[in-house]
């Protein structure tokens, strides 16, 4: 009898060992399911600092991070863990993209569009899971993805296209086509708002008129598209002068991602230059919306406001870094601000709800203008009466009053790394 039981147990304790084995080895070939990503988990991204779920981080665009383990301390010491190549062949030497994180799983694309998820929960090593290849006809840049629910959404060209791939398996869930507007290359990350994603088109210096959109995250049906420089009797038009037909290809691209404001409802992106960018007698007037911050209700493609930050550029001033949310007190009360790092050389800050700047500072030397109206925000030697503006005539790039000097606006390539914004022609297209 007693033989039966020891007998038994040990049977037992062979089987309870074999389900535990079991078990773990389910439990390494089939990793728990990530959960989606939701509207309230974007909003509340601060609250998983582990995570990085959106292009900057927070919809503020403050891209800051309050992890501490690398610190000023210990930052010199930091040394490469691994690294995982991706992709190959020509055209493929460089990656703009931001990676975004998401419970020890990593999502970027590399400069031709191809999307991978990369496995980083060892710290030892990196293992690509998958890897989406939107078969892209041309190379361009490509600055990134977002995530919503189980997808992630990224863009490609040849034609422009966004295209939502399954989290999990890699598999390609929808692809929404931009056809109709073939030349207006995706480079920018889309940006996921509740239950919509916002994108917009780039490549303006190649002569194209420039978009936002909005389309459903779930289906990618498109919704709204808004060009950023309107068309003959839209408002603003009228900012689009002479007899070239400038408006056709007036640029107004979108290179960088916008940022949210979900009290408001309000998302803002940053348009770039007019084009031709160095001849502003092809294009006379203020050329309304480019070099401009804009505000548009997500949901409808409404623009709620904008502001222009040089009237009638001839310096290639595009606006298209981010627009920052923050909070400021001001005369001792809180104010919801944006601020933003203008390319001609000022900060501004700004009211949140309507554009209505709060004040404007030379962040470097400027030489393009004598200064900017602090009620206004426009540059002091602004004339609305004319055509073609001079400002301080110190770095006019117009055919009737030569070039005296280069337009200081920002630190030259040497520093910083890329092209100078100088009051010349340039053949140049590359984009900062």
């Amino acid at each position: 009898m007693r033989k039966n039981v020891r007998a038994i147990r040990k049977s037992a304790r062979k089987s309870a060992l074999k389900t535990a084995l079991l078990c773990s080895a389910f439990a390494v070939s089939w990793p728990a399911l990530a959960a989606d990503v939701t509207p309230e988990r974007l909003v509340n991204a601060d609250k998983e600092p582990h995570n990085w779920l959106m292009n900057h981080g927070t919809y503020d665009g403050q891209r800051f991070s309050p992890l501490e383990r690398i610190n000023k301390g210990n930052v010199k010491s930091l040394k490469l863990a691994y690294a995982v190549p991706l992709g190959g062949g020509a055209g493929n030497e460089w990656v703009q993209a931001t990676p975004l994180a998401e419970d020890g799983f990593l999502y970027i694309t590399d400069s031709w569009g191809v999307l991978y998820k990369i496995d980083a929960r060892s710290g030892d090593v990196g293992r690509i899971v998958w890897r989406m290849d939107p078969k892209q006809a041309k190379q361009q840049r490509n600055r990134g993805a977002a995530l919503w629910g189980n997808f992630v959404i990224t863009t490609a060209d040849g034609p422009p296209r966004i295209i939502a791939t399954n989290k999990e398996t890699g598999k390609v869930e929808w692809e929404s086509s931009f056809a109709d507007t073939p030349d207006a290359p995706l480079t920018s990350a889309p940006l996921a708002v509740k239950d919509k994603i916002i994108l917009g088109a780039a490549g303006g210096d190649q002569g194209v008129r420039d978009w936002m959109a909005g389309l459903d995250a779930a289906t990618g049906k498109r919704l709204w598209q808004k060009f950023t420089v309107p068309a003959p009797g839209e408002p603003g038009s009228e900012t689009w002068k002479g007899n070239n037909n400038a408006w056709q290809t007036g640029g107004g691209a979108i290179w960088v991602t916008g940022t949210y404001d979900p009290d408001t409802n309000q998302t803002f992106w940053g348009t770039g230059n007019p084009v031709p960018m160095y001849d502003p007698t092809y294009r006379p007037g203020d050329n309304l919306f480019t070099n401009s911050a804009i505000s548009y209700d997500p949901d409808t493609g409404k623009m709620n406001w904008f502001f222009q930050y040089t009237p009638g550029d001839m310096w290639d001033f595009d606006e298209v870094g981010t627009h920052i949310l923050i909070d400021g007190t001001i005369g001792g009360q809180t104010r919801k601000l944006i601020t933003h790092s203008a390319r001609n050389g000022f900060l501004y800050t700004m009211e949140r709800a309507n554009g209505q700047t709060v004040l404007a500072k030379p962040y470097m030397d400027v030489n393009w203008t004598k200064g900017i109206d602090q009620k206004t925000g426009k540059p002091l030697d602004y004339d609305p009466g004319r055509d073609i503006q001079v400002y301080s005539t110190l770095a006019n790039q117009n055919p009737g009053e030569p070039t005296k000097k280069c337009a200081r606006a920002m630190p030259a390539a040497t520093t910083t790394g890329h092209r100078p914004t100088a009051a010349r022609p340039s053949s140049s297209t590359s984009r900062p």
